[in-house]
């Protein structure tokens, strides 16, 4: 039986440069299509770039890259990582959403390429590379340009989240996935400096690896990578971190911690002590605490804690119907609460810091801001989208856009250091718009045009920026870490007073 319609060649016709008329509501219109036009729809994307030159973050992140290719065919290095890099920067959580920078006649070339590179050519390129080449590579750029910010007080925020998995990749099995449950998932263990929203460090663990202590051996490690002048004031976690394993690892460091403890029978034993006694203080927010000393089995000291009460509702509620992990003290399973009786919700901290409970309630409140940078990472970001039946390379790109992230965070506070902006924002506002390329005598001028409604801020306030770092450029005497320096200082001015952080004088380790 013959297929004439699957057997018949496509012949694709070469398209025609004639215009086309179009009729509109207005009249008549001519439509010339210019396919070698350079132009692009990431008009305010040169800005960035030349931050990305000025900062020197972009070359030293090529040159120091693992990856070298043997072929004269393959494509370089360069064009791989700028494809990856412009890919996130854009808002990409895909492999196949590199295809949507093809066409773009202006910024690739900017950024130093010859080309950008298709989805497969940038999936496959580090397959090759080694796990342990690639790890070094990707925390050295995750945390050196850190460094400087890192000597003053900081908070180190440890959490964890879970990235629901789809397919068929290694590392994806069946663990807490509150979501989805029952879904196979990756565990995604951040390390990040509050409320900058910088991150340090990120490992990408099997779904069933979501406690704590699985992601200690990174904690630490960036702990150990750290001077004794760059090291956290206090590392912060929830419940999942205050374990012994983790605490006493900390402990032997000299490293303060203040974590939350899981509401077993010892420590809601301690609570209902205390709850009898006087003594409690005001902690803001409706929060009661009162300090004390305790001791769980397993433990191999006694450890301060302080437990934290607000009083509930005073509506009836059944104690049938709490969970059996609830944060509340639970009474007789058939006992009523009076309307007229107080009904507290519990939490216990333990720490080895010595401030005030107020204080320390108000230090793990601070914490919050981390699920906001979860949250960003996740849905703005793709964080976890570039992944691969490997876990190799979903862990080298989950790095990778931590360090794209970090990267444009930091350029976001340099155009406006007041505010702090989510990429769900400062996208429209800092990238997108049309631009087109002109070129003659040498010299090349872009013709940009935004359809924002605050353009005409934006454009003063990317003038400002500009005339910054061509101020640094004209001072040859600076050193590139006195230039990033000066940066940071301007980017971070409501972390830093106004002041410049100081190129920090040991980057070794402790």
């Amino acid at each position: 039986m013959s297929h004439p319609f699957g057997d018949r060649a496509l012949v694709e016709q070469a398209p025609s440069d004639e215009p086309v008329a179009l009729d509109s509501f207005s009249g008549k219109l001519h439509v010339r299509w210019a396919p070698d036009e350079a132009v692009t729809p990431l008009g305010q994307l040169p800005f960035f770039i030349d931050y990305l030159k000025q900062a020197d973050l972009f070359d030293p992140f090529v040159a120091d890259c693992p990856k070298r290719f043997t072929s004269p065919n393959a494509p370089k290095v360069r064009d791989i990582l700028g494809t990856l890099v412009l890919s996130i920067v854009t808002g990409g959580r895909r492999y196949s959403h590199v295809n949507a920078l093809r066409h773009d006649g202006i910024n690739p070339g900017l950024l130093g390429m010859s080309k950008i590179c298709s989805d497969d050519s940038v999936r496959r390129a580090f397959e090759p590379v080694d796990a342990q080449d690639a790890e070094t590579w990707l925390k050295h750029h995750l945390t050196f340009p850190l460094h400087p910010v890192m000597q003053e007080d900081w908070i180190l925020d440890v959490d964890a989240t879970v990235k629901p998995i789809y397919g068929k990749q290694e590392g994806a099995v069946v663990g807490y996935n509150p979501q989805k449950p029952g879904r196979p998932s990756h565990s995604y263990h951040s390390y990040m400096i509050a409320n900058l929203r910088l991150i340090l460090g990120v490992d990408v663990l099997p779904g069933n690896e979501h406690h704590g202590s699985h992601g200690l051996p990174g904690l630490l490690d960036i702990l150990d990578g750290l001077s004794k002048q760059t090291r956290p004031y206090l590392v912060r976690g929830d419940r999942s971190y205050g374990s012994e394993a983790v605490m006493a690892a900390l402990e032997t460091r000299n490293q303060n911690y203040l974590f939350k403890l899981r509401m077993t029978s010892k420590v809601k034993g301690l609570a209902s002590r205390l709850a009898a006694k006087r003594g409690w203080i005001e902690a803001g927010r409706g929060w009661q605490a009162a300090s004390s000393d305790l001791q769980l089995q397993g433990w191999s000291r006694k450890r301060r804690v302080v437990v934290l009460r607000r009083p509930l509702p005073k509506d009836p509620v059944l104690t049938a119907q709490l969970p059996e992990d609830s944060d509340q003290l639970v009474l007789g399973l058939s006992e009523v609460v009076p309307a007229d009786r107080v009904l507290w919700e519990y939490s216990v901290l333990a720490t080895s810091l010595e401030c005030e409970p107020r204080m320390l309630a108000q230090l793990y409140r601070d914490r919050a801001d981390a699920e906001n940078v979860f949250d960003e990472l996740k849905n703005q970001w793709g964080w976890g989208g570039f992944t691969t039946r490997d876990l190799k390379r979903t862990r080298m790109t989950a790095r990778m856009t931590a360090i794209v992230y970090n990267w444009w965070s930091l350029f976001v506070r340099l155009v406006d250091p007041m505010a702090s902006r989510e990429a769900t924002t400062s996208r429209p506002l800092l990238l997108t718009g049309v631009a087109r390329a002109s070129s003659h005598s040498g010299q090349t001028t872009l013709f940009f045009n935004s359809s924002h409604s605050h353009a005409n801020r934006i454009q003063t306030k990317l003038s400002e920026v500009v005339r910054f770092l061509r101020h640094l450029q004209l001072a040859p005497q600076l050193t590139a870490m006195e230039r990033w320096c000066r940066i940071l200082g301007r980017a971070l001015s409501r972390f830093m007073h106004g002041r410049n952080p100081k190129p920090p004088p040991n980057l070794l380790p402790a």
